[in-house]
């Protein structure tokens, strides 16, 4: 009886959370595992464990790629700036600096996902486009980020993107300026993949954004807004916990069967 209370109270916090939308998220497969008793994984995901591979690869400053199995490519934080290939099928974006979006996106991208809402309202993404599901959850930003004036917050002026394909939860904290509490936690699910703004004085200290990572748990966290901080003193504040992976490459394949055993901090090669 215990179990089944707890696991209604997440669903609640989940629904009621600042990013949710009126249907819950209903498809979302990464509620569903982060609402299911240790080790339990839906049917949907088992298929996908040992199957096709998400091909992600760092592009500067908050932009990563990801390109999924069916071919669908998103830019996370995208502005523009950083060489894609291609122009990506989805952007999302977090008005923080004119690095982080754009107001006049490539013609040829099919959907622009904005992290801040309009007339005050907080930004509801949720988004199956191909074989991926996107979604946000809102958090507060700095007022001075945005211009428009000293001192204060905005609420819901940035979004945490999370993007769900090939069985995989990979998330995206974008400008993140505040500490999250359960109710972010719950809205966000497990996340597999966590991508991280390790700058210490732009986003978030070093020592908030660590505790907000090992919370999340991820099997693999992508560092990101690398300019100011040393990597080392990242690496010594999350090492304890994680792993650390420092690679050449820019790009990393991985499937859910290829999550490393530990928790692993994978530091891909800048531009």
């Amino acid at each position: 009886m215990l179990r089944c209370l707890a696991a209604f109270t997440v669903l609640c916090a989940a629904l009621m959370s600042p990013a949710s939308a009126e249907d819950g998220f209903r498809g979302s497969e990464c509620l569903a595992m982060a609402q299911a008793p240790p080790r339990v994984m839906p049917a949907s995901l088992r298929r996908l464990a040992a199957a096709d591979q998400v091909l992600i690869t760092y592009r500067g400053h908050s932009t990563y790629t990801i390109e999924s199995p069916g071919g669908v490519m998103i830019a996370t934080d995208y502005s523009g700036t950083y060489d894609t290939g291609r122009a990506p099928d989805v952007v999302t974006m977090n008005r923080a600096h004119a690095t982080h979006y754009t107001l006049s996106p490539d013609r040829n991208i099919a959907h622009v996902l904005h992290g801040w809402g309009e007339d005050g309202q907080p930004a509801r993404v949720r988004l199956q486009f191909g074989d991926v599901l996107i979604r946000n959850v809102t958090t507060d930003i700095r007022r001075t980020i945005f211009g428009d004036g000293a001192g204060g917050m905005i609420k819901d002026g940035n979004s945490i993107f999370i993007f769900e394909v090939a069985g995989l939860c990979i998330g995206h904290l974008g400008h993140l300026h505040t500490t999250l509490d359960d109710s972010h936690f719950a809205a966000i699910g497990r996340i597999d993949i966590l991508m991280v703004p390790i700058d210490g004085s732009y986003t978030m200290s070093l020592d908030g954004i660590s505790e907000i990572t090992k919370r999340l748990r991820a099997s693999v966290v992508l560092p990101m807004h690398r300019f100011m901080t040393p990597l080392d003193e990242f690496m010594q504040r999350i090492g304890k916990s994680f792993a650390i992976d420092q690679r050449g490459e820019r790009s990393l394949r991985i499937s859910r069967d290829t999550l490393p055993s530990a928790p692993t901090v994978i530091i891909l090669r800048g531009v």
